[in-house]
């Protein structure tokens, strides 16, 4: 989502207390992973460190509540680099953002069982410069890896949607991420690399090809890629090309997958709340459910408590993806 061009409202923040439950039992589902991206901690870009609760905020604990109990299973957290670390990519953890993080990563893992995306939603950039210091990057992930390594539910997302950068650069960030990650202790967990162009699953064969050198030593990486359905791919419009549009986008990522032998999930996708769309979503959606060799699962741009009438607001209980898609979703995952 090239969040640039949406504009949010700020709405004030209830968070609901649940009593701890188990793991979430035996989902019955096509995908390994289903879920929602919650936003609010990245809001309010360029105003660092931002006031809480004016400039940004957290996901809510109900959310998290009712979305699990449909089935959605996992969850991901975008949230400013600028925020956690504000000096330098070097620098030294604000605690107060930290613990905001931990809160909401921690409900989501222990209390309901679910998995957490830990999401620097930064584009490759730092303070609105492209990050080119590999090294710096890579001592930012271990810093932050550091505070998850042994949670087996936090899965890590190198960086949102890397774009107009160079290619090589764009492979280097991500392989600094991954070694950096598992220098600091995190080995159990999945790592989520993202590709330049908004990571679009559309045009990733071309654009992003280089990326099938990574490496991990622990063999756990899954390619996420986001996919929209508008005109020129950036998610900004209820307006979907065609009701098959979904699946062509998604087509050659596939093949690429299988090609190279790897994993992908679909990290964002959205569509307006329209019969076009809707078919669109789910001819993309049933056909990744019938090439789950290769793709882990999708989660729905986005939820969280700001979005107000967000074309695609996933927020329980009257956000207009919400109670549009919901069924659908639900019937597809």
């Amino acid at each position: 989502m090239r969040f640039s061009s949406v504009v949010v409202a700020a709405g004030a923040i209830s968070v609901a207390a649940a009593a701890p439950i188990p793991e979430l039992n035996k989902r019955v589902s096509k995908f390994k992973f289903f879920g929602v991206n919650e936003s609010g901690a990245e809001f309010g870009q360029g105003k660092y460190p931002g006031v809480l609760g004016t400039d940004y905020t957290w996901p809510v604990t109900s959310t998290i509540d009712t979305l699990t109990s449909q089935g959605f299973n996992i969850f991901r957290i975008p949230f400013s680099m600028e925020r956690l670390t504000p000096n330098s990519l070097t620098g030294a953890l604000d605690q107060t953002y930290l613990n905001g993080l931990k809160t909401i990563v921690n409900y989501i893992t222990d209390t309901k069982g679910a998995y957490a995306i830990v999401d620097p939603h930064n584009f490759g950039r730092f303070n609105g410069n492209i990050i080119t210091d590999t090294t710096g990057f890579g001592t930012w992930w271990k810093t932050v890896a550091a505070q998850f390594s042994s949670n087996s539910k936090v899965i890590f997302d190198t960086n949102n949607e890397y774009h107009d950068m160079d290619q090589t650069l764009v492979l280097n960030l991500n392989q600094a991420a991954i070694n950096n990650i598992r220098a600091a202790g995190a080995k159990s967990q999945m790592i989520f690399v993202e590709g330049n162009s908004y990571s679009g699953a559309y045009t990733w064969a071309q654009t992003n090809d280089n990326l099938k050198a990574l490496t991990d030593p622990n063999n756990y990486i899954v390619y996420e890629m986001h996919q929209y359905l508008d005109s020129d791919n950036s998610g900004t419009s209820a307006t979907c090309v065609s009701s098959t549009i979904g699946q062509e986008r998604v087509t050659s990522a596939t093949s690429w997958l299988k090609t190279n032998g790897k994993k992908g999930i679909i990290g964002e996708f959205a569509g307006g709340a329209n019969s076009q769309c809707q078919s669109a979503i789910q001819g993309m959606l049933s056909y990744l459910g019938s090439n789950t060799d290769v793709w882990e699962g999708a989660l729905w741009w986005g939820g969280g408590p700001w979005w107000g009438d967000y074309i695609f607001s996933f927020e329980p209980p009257s956000g207009t993806g919400y109670t549009y898609y919901l069924n659908l979703l639900k019937s597809l995952m």
